[in-house]
């Protein structure tokens, strides 16, 4: 019996009914131990982003307002170790060269999509992902173990790991903190 598969992923797409055919072909192979969110626009994306760690980002590449090359532009700002995908119905090699070398894209997927495929696609995703985890975390622990950090800087980069951007304090001109 192989361990249940243990995640979160981000599905944007502006068509609403994208989304929900993403998340009824995702929810029952990847099982209850993979979280699944929508969006339906890059802005509430990057909401989602700020709130929340993701394992795997899956975004339409051509929408209003922020198409999905400039989400993953932000994506990588916010979440570095977010594994990042592309799934359009526009099958563009040169667009394809460009998102896979300028944003480190894991996968760049076209609909319609063969739900077999997607979901071999994301569970690789998602196995890498914390592939990438646990090696950091392992590097960590070497770091400390040779005495180069402090435990506060181990600390540190435990809750970043855990929630990026969450040890990055914002001050105003009164030195009151700014919360996001």
């Amino acid at each position: 019996m192989s361990p249940t598969l243990q995640g979160s992923i981000l599905l944007v797409d502006d068509e609403a009914a994208i989304v929900r055919a993403l998340h009824r072909a995702l929810r029952i192979p990847l099982g209850n131990g993979v979280k699944i969110v929508t969006c339906n626009s890059g802005s509430e994306a990057l909401a989602e982003l700020i709130a929340q760690r993701f394992d795997v980002i899956v975004s339409d590449l051509r929408m209003p307002n922020m198409g999905g090359m400039e989400l993953l532009a932000l994506a990588t700002d916010i979440q570095p170790g977010c594994v990042r995908m592309i799934l359009t119905g526009t099958a563009d090699f040169t667009t394809a060269q460009e998102a896979v070398n300028q944003f480190g894209l894991y996968r760049y997927l076209t609909k319609p999509w063969e739900t077999d495929e997607l979901v071999r696609h994301i569970t690789s995703a998602i196995a890498f992902s914390v592939e990438q985890r646990a090696r950091q975390d392992h590097a960590t622990q070497w770091v400390a173990s040779q005495g180069q950090a402090s435990p506060e800087e181990l600390e540190r980069r435990r809750l970043e790991a855990m929630e990026p951007g969450i040890t990055e304090v914002e001050w105003d001109a009164e030195g009151c903190v700014i919360m996001r």
